[in-house]
């Protein structure tokens, strides 16, 4: 595990299920590459989940989704040996913080925030019957953050509000108790987000515009036939536009030979080749950086049992390292003098009452 010496840096992925590019592009990439150089927490988001799945099949739909989740991370070199990932609901400080750090936000500053917005929308639920949970998921995030006492956020655009609430609250905690809690940073991601394939909006599974990172390779040629690409180009000889256009995003992310790339950019603008030899072209790119990954993934289906005790050795961990910082902020506000101040007169009546007898 890290050292504490080192930077913390936490993040979170809700449990729907196995991973996708957009996923592996927008924070897997920086967690592999964080973890050699921060303590790193990666934990799995089920409490986060329940804000807007709180069916009792859904629920149980998380256990299966946890464990294809889990093995993504891993097939894409997350190491437990470098970090710490563990199951959100398991940690029972998250709880207690989430409501203690209620009191320092308000209602319409939560409910103002863009990202809410979306997710109501998103999860489609009605504007009038939005759960209580979910205009508080940035205060549950910044309990999430600060248990750990996390140094840096990698957030996309769409999160930058949320760690901002945190570093307010943080403020607020610190500027009433006297407390020097660290005021958690942005990290900025290189690819925030992955356009989807339909070229409509970022990828996701339910917009059904995604490629897994389990996806075999028949899938993904067929995925990458019919993408979205300039829909003014009839033609092989039309010119077409390659600012914005999926597929020479993903060529410039996952084709690994950049003057090829420079080549199909300039004949495409030319209206010299023809979309099927670009897109067979990214499709063997990408079915060749998804093959270790791929590889990784079966021989971690086989190991039966192995990724359950990633989660529990990493949970154990988290735990510990929750319920101190639960402690030490309990102590700063004056909470915990209170149970003591209790605990000790109880104890010494009792103690009285039966040298009584």
């Amino acid at each position: 595990m890290g050292t504490t010496e080192r930077k913390r840096v936490i993040s979170g992925d809700r449990p729907t299920g196995r991973l996708h590019l957009g996923h592996y592009v927008g924070s897997i990439v920086s967690r592999v590459a964080l973890q050699e150089k921060y303590d790193c927490f990666f934990f799995i988001a089920d409490i986060h989940a329940l804000t807007t799945k709180r069916e009792k099949e859904e629920i149980i739909q998380m256990r299966e989704n946890i464990r294809e989740m889990m093995i993504d991370y891993l097939s894409c070199g997350i190491d437990p040996k470098l970090s710490t990932i563990y199951l959100q609901s398991a940690i029972p400080a998250v709880y207690e913080l989430n409501l203690l750090f209620e009191m320092f936000v308000t209602v319409n500053r939560l409910a103002g925030l863009p990202s809410i917005k979306e997710m109501v929308k998103n999860a489609h639920i009605d504007p009038e019957s939005v759960p209580f949970g979910l205009i508080g998921y940035p205060v549950l995030m910044a309990a999430d953050i600060v248990l750990p006492k996390a140094d840096l956020v990698p957030v996309g655009k769409d999160n930058e509000a949320h760690v901002e609430i945190t570093r307010d609250i943080v403020r607020k905690f610190n500027l009433t108790y006297g407390s020097s809690f660290p005021l958690p940073d942005f990290l900025p991601s290189e690819h925030p987000v992955l356009i989807g394939t339909d070229g409509k909006g970022k990828m996701s599974k339910s917009a059904g515009n995604c490629i897994l990172l389990s996806d075999d390779a028949k899938a993904v040629e067929k995925k990458i036939a019919g993408a979205y690409t300039d829909p003014k180009r009839i033609h092989a000889d039309v010119p077409g536009t390659v600012e914005g256009n999926p597929i020479f995003i993903y060529h410039d992310i996952f084709n690994p030979n950049k003057d090829e790339v420079a080549s199909f950019k300039e004949r495409y603008q030319q209206g010299t080749i023809g979309d099927v030899e670009v897109k067979q072209s990214l499709a063997a790119a990408i079915n060749l950086f998804l093959d270790p990954i791929r590889e990784k993934r079966r021989a971690l289906e086989r190991e039966k049992g192995y990724v359950e005790s990633i989660i529990y050795e990493g949970t154990e961990r988290m735990a510990d390292i929750a319920a101190d910082t639960l402690k030490e902020m309990k102590s700063a506000m004056g909470l915990s003098g209170t149970w003591n101040k209790i605990s000790r007169i109880a104890r010494e009546y009792e103690e009285r009452k039966a040298s009584a007898i």
